[in-house]
């Protein structure tokens, strides 16, 4: 079957992506998928999960990435981080009337003198000042990064919602916004049911909203972003299997790092890069479930999950989910899948 950019379009009224989070974090909606659709709220999930089940979060962080300023000419720059590299210099977009030239010096948020080193594909190399690590200058003086769809600015409030609360890893230009749902209480609730939890590091990149510019979607090169697989979670996942429970992954990019790190037919651990693109067909080596929120049209994550649970079962959840007026995108509400077993 040839699959193209069409294959995962579809209509969404704007006024259903989410432009806040909700007052509490387990208020969110959220969509059993299979064996039937049934509507619960996110405080339901340990009615879907079994002792002895196995989740897996993504504990990455979201740097304050975004910083605005001005280059030697006085024109107006926006810079957004794509990743760190070292505790100097970064790889960026930036967003200004004329691209910058190596050896072009930016002045950002009053108080950065950012050299630009020169160009690595779509990013500029950028070098900050030495007198401190990247991150902690990234935390004083940069900016939360909410999505694009998010039509304002970053406020107090989203300090602390558009982070998971076991977020430790900082790396991640947006959030793995599935995980957004859970709060302590809910998570102790897990755990005294005996659901286990493990944890993997995947650094969501810019480019996760970058839209896939191809029709013919063999032609489509993913971005790369880093991960980390710990052995502790390779062995938990093992112990799961073994004891014929179900690995559920919160969220596509915990699910990227693991089918990453299984891609020689082993789940391997340790740290590399991945540019896994996820296509109906693709053949899943470890997650039995997968928690998620509702994605963009057109987008690699629409793709993955649709190669996931199949893309009739995602079809038939998306019109349900827009029909019953769910909420989509990173503060929107969640599905629960189960893996498509044809």
């Amino acid at each position: 079957m040839v699959l193209t950019l069409d294959d995962f379009d579809y209509s969404l009224p704007p006024e259903l992506i989410a432009q806040a989070p909700l007052e509490r974090r387990t208020d969110s909606r959220l969509l059993q998928v299979s064996p039937a659709l049934n509507d619960l709220h996110f405080s339901d999930l340990p009615s879907l999960m079994a002792p002895g089940d196995l989740l897996v979060f993504n504990d990455t962080r979201v740097l304050h990435a975004r910083l605005f300023g001005t280059k030697d000419t006085g024109g107006q720059v926006e810079v957004m981080i794509e990743r760190p590299l070292g505790a100097h210099e970064a790889l960026a977009q930036i967003r200004a009337s004329k691209s910058p030239k190596p050896g072009t010096r930016l002045h950002l948020e009053g108080a950065l003198e950012v050299e630009v080193l020169g160009r690595a594909g779509e990013f500029f190399h950028l070098r900050f000042p030495a007198t401190e690590d990247l991150i902690e200058l990234l935390e004083r003086h940069g900016r939360l990064p909410l999505p694009p769809y998010i039509e304002r600015a970053a406020g107090n409030t989203d300090e602390s919602r558009y982070q998971t609360v076991y977020a430790r890893n900082p790396g991640s230009v947006a959030a793995p916004t599935a995980g957004l749902h859970f709060d302590e209480p809910l998570l102790a609730r897990l755990a005294e049911q005996g659901v286990n939890s493990a944890y993997v590091t995947l650094n969501v990149g810019a480019g996760t909203f970058q839209p896939v510019r191809v029709q013919d979607l063999s032609e489509h090169q993913m971005h790369t972003e880093a991960y980390f697989v710990p052995e502790a979670t390779v062995d938990a996942i093992a112990a799961t299997k073994a004891a014929g429970k179900r690995v559920v992954c919160v969220g596509t990019t915990s699910m990227r790092a693991l089918e990453s790190a299984a891609r020689s037919g082993t789940l391997q651990a340790g740290e590399a890069e991945s540019d896994l693109f996820i296509l109906p067909g693709y053949e899943f080596q470890v997650a039995d479930g997968l928690i998620t929120n509702f994605h963009l049209p057109k987008s690699t994550l629409l793709m993955l999950v649709s190669a996931f649970a199949g893309m009739d079962t995602i079809r038939r959840a998306y019109a349900h989910a827009i029909e019953q007026r769910y909420r989509f995108f990173s503060y929107g509400d969640a599905m629960f899948l189960t893996r498509n077993s044809q």
